[in-house]
């Protein structure tokens, strides 16, 4: 089964959905993955509410996960709270992953503007014991424990990440994520998909370099920095098996 990461540039508006329609309708992949808020774009601030979605507006996607899954950042309104939420169609059917840590410190501002969800899950879907988490909580230590200790068989990870802390050949923030989320694979044996988007919005620049991290904590596929791109890849089922082996846990 292919899964298709996509590397985009949202707007600061709802006009994004069109775009991801179009692009899910194109895609030959079994599981279509955009990073996080790719509905909205990132800073909205006041504008939040007005170009928050309800998940009624979805049902675009929720038609076309009857062949394809999808999983997607968006800004999800549910009555007076908003949510920097992930959500994962499939067979027609939507499951709501809301982000826990929310960052509010430096050029982050989301507590401000977000209510914060308070559960880490894993659920069944076509590539296994699943679970989906979004750009902050994975420098959280509990998120990580939770990782290691469940041992999904696909940890899915929506990300903005800012550039910043330029080296001569990379990013520190590159750096910091690349480790943390081959960390995540080793601990649990899972594949960990990193999307992160590109484009500037309101003197952040963000950075890509979406990726694959096989069980074994390796980078597999690596989409371009600051250019728009995908990259796809297929699950090694055996690969993903033999490491949980290794790392004798009953999960």
């Amino acid at each position: 089964m292919k899964i298709e990461i996509q590397q985009t540039s949202p707007k600061l508006n709802k006009s994004n959905l069109v775009d991801v329609l179009e692009i899910v309708k194109n895609s030959k992949a079994d599981l279509v993955l955009f990073p996080e808020l790719a509905l909205n774009g990132y800073k909205i601030k006041d504008a939040l509410f007005e170009d928050a979605f309800s998940l009624d507006e979805l049902d675009e996607l929720k038609l076309l996960s009857q062949t394809k899954d999808i999983c997607i950042g968006v800004a999800l309104k549910e009555e007076h709270k908003i949510y920097n939420a992930s959500i994962y169609f499939q067979n027609g059917e939507a499951i709501i992953y809301k982000k826990q840590h929310l960052p509010t410190y430096g050029v982050f501002e989301e507590a401000r503007f977000f209510f914060a969800g308070d559960e880490s899950f894993c659920f069944d879907s076509k590539f296994g014991k699943t679970a989906m988490f979004i750009c902050e909580d994975m420098f959280s230590g509990d998120v990580l424990n939770y990782i290691a200790s469940e041992k999904p068989d696909l940890v899915l990870v929506l990300a903005n990440s800012p550039a910043r802390e330029f080296k001569n050949d990379s990013l520190l923030i590159q750096d910091n994520w690349y480790s943390i989320i081959k960390t995540s694979s080793i601990l649990s044996g899972a594949y960990t998909l990193f999307a992160n988007r590109v484009g500037f919005e309101d003197g952040l620049g963000f950075w890509g370099g979406s990726c694959v991290i096989t069980p074994k904590g390796e980078i597999e596929k690596q989409a371009k920095l600051f250019e728009i791109d995908k990259i796809e890849t297929k699950m090694n089922k055996k690969l993903s098996t033999t490491q949980k082996y290794y790392l004798r846990k009953n999960k």
